[in-house]
């Protein structure tokens, strides 16, 4: 099994300025040694890191964790891919660790749209294909409108889209059936793929507090029947899911999800697809 989507920090509220008011439990250091028990507990063979701001300084710490911990078999770091020397900075974090992507948090940017259409960005995605690297698209649902053209133009490697471009979980049909149209269009390239991730933190409660596991299945059955169970990989976000629920919860939601599926897409799912896009979590190191 393969963890592909979880974090590591050193907390500091400047650098770490999206963790607000309400987020308290994320507010601390969330390291390597707090993950391993689960890692152990669910016979987890290796994960992959992904970046939580966006510094160099942050990407080259997860490179450093995935040095001390050969189990963190990938890390996708940060670089600043407007940058004219894009390639030869790509170059250098390949050669300190197990870079196996990049992301930048386009969600937060003042228009997304721009963002993803800008000249210099684009190059620096076209940078990161030629590396050998996974880019990895980062927008809500409220933006999903520009991936298509983006993935588009960019289909030299493949591409990942975290946490289901994170869908409004609210059971408005509305949003969903907009959701939805928005993943068939991207489901159209087969570059594309999804990791499904990070929906406990977008699903809403009933008036008992329950989380809306529900919606949360409506959404990952979507997924599954326009990507196909080859196209989708399953990661923790962690720690970010303890806003909503505990890691184990998380893993109890997808394993009983994916229960009815062919062991084989299971296998996918929870492991072989994150083996196929990121060669270096084959096997620890």
């Amino acid at each position: 099994m393969i963890d592909a989507h979880q974090h590591f920090w050193r907390y500091d509220p400047i650098a770490y300025a999206w963790i607000g008011p309400g987020m308290e439990v994320l507010a601390r250091d969330w390291l390597p040694a707090d993950y391993a028990p689960l890692r152990e507990r669910h016979g987890i063979a290796t994960t992959i890191a992904v970046q939580a701001r966006g510094e160099e300084a942050d990407t080259e710490w997860l490179l450093a964790q995935a040095r001390a911990y050969p189990w963190i078999a990938g890390v996708v770091g940060w670089v600043d891919l407007r940058a004219a020397d894009v390639a030869s900075r790509l170059a250098h974090w390949q050669s300190q660790g197990p870079l196996v992507g990049v992301r930048h948090q386009v969600q937060d940017e003042a228009d997304p749209a721009a963002y993803l259409a800008d000249a210099a960005f684009n190059a620096g995605v076209a940078a990161v294909q030629r590396a050998g690297l996974v880019y990895e698209v980062l927008l809500r649902h409220d933006q999903l409108h520009a991936a298509r053209a983006f993935c588009a133009r960019h289909d030299a490697a493949p591409l990942v889209l975290d946490h289901l471009g994170k869908p409004d979980i609210s059971g408005d049909a509305t949003a969903y059936a907009r959701w939805e149209e928005q993943m068939r269009a991207l489901a159209a390239l087969p570059h594309v793929h999804v990791k499904i991730s990070g929906l406990v933190t977008e699903a809403g409660r009933d008036a008992h507090g329950a989380l809306d596991r529900a919606g949360i299945v409506r959404h990952l059955d979507a997924v599954l029947a326009l990507f196909g169970a080859d196209r989708l990989l399953f990661g923790s976000d962690w720690p970010v899911c303890q806003l909503a629920v505990p890691f184990d919860d998380v893993l109890a939601l997808a394993r009983d999800w994916a229960a009815p599926l062919p062991a084989g897409e299971r296998e996918a799912i929870f492991g072989g697809n994150a083996r196929t896009l990121y060669p270096s979590a084959q096997s620890t190191r």
